[in-house]
């Protein structure tokens, strides 16, 4: 014996509605320049920063500190290596230059600051500055 099924025309009509079309954009299209992901903990007398940056190499990482204001740039350089037979159908990677700055609570003593890079993450050693006590003028 066969199995009916009913038809219900509002079932297909509404069908992905409320989901969020994938858009697959065009060949060449250009990418969005992603954000570099932070973290920042506190210690009794150092911040410490880990900032995402993967594909990017480290002669081409800028960090650059201006009191609390810290400012990171990197630039991930497009390499072309398409061998003879070869063609690309999509490229979904970034190249281009992407930056992040933030403030941080103290002023950050620059000349004692260190980098290091590993594996895709920057990580900052922000020594904090010594806080300078306020000083009282006398009036005469």
């Amino acid at each position: 014996m066969s199995k009916l099924t009913r038809y219900d025309p509002f079932d297909d009509f509404f069908r992905g509605f409320f989901v969020r079309p994938i858009e697959m954009g065009a060949l060449g299209s250009v990418a969005e320049a992603p954000s570099i992901k932070i973290d920042v903990k506190e210690q009794e007398k150092a911040y410490v920063v880990h900032a995402e940056l993967p594909g990017v190499k480290k002669e081409d990482i800028h960090v650059t500190i201006d009191g609390p204001l810290v400012s990171i740039s990197a630039e991930r350089k497009e390499e072309k290596e398409v061998k003879e037979g070869e063609r690309i159908l999509r490229s979904e990677r970034y190249f281009g230059k992407v930056s992040r700055s933030f403030q941080l609570g103290q002023d950050i003593d620059d000349t004692a600051a260190t980098a290091k890079f590993t594996d895709g993450v920057l990580e900052l050693t922000l020594p904090k500055k010594a806080a300078t006590q306020s000083k009282r003028l006398k009036i005469e």
